[in-house]
């Protein structure tokens, strides 16, 4: 993955998956049955939401690494 953005990955009882979130990206969330592939999930649909956003001619946010949350 050649770009660096946040992955919060957390357990959803509701979904019974891990699910992952990238915050920097609108929309861009992925699910796995371990945090591994929730993980690895992850990597391929940020890629996949960058190659959207490209064809669109929509912005591509700049990785801001680590955010805060209260």
């Amino acid at each position: 993955m050649s770009a660096k953005y946040e992955i919060i990955i957390y357990w959803s009882a509701e979904d019974s998956a891990y699910i992952a979130e990238v915050p920097e990206l609108p929309g861009c969330m992925a699910d796995g049955n371990s945090y591994r592939k929730a993980l690895e999930n992850a990597e391929i649909v940020i890629q996949e939401w960058i190659e959207t956003a490209c064809e669109l001619g929509r912005t591509i946010p700049e990785p801001r690494g680590r955010l805060m949350y209260a």
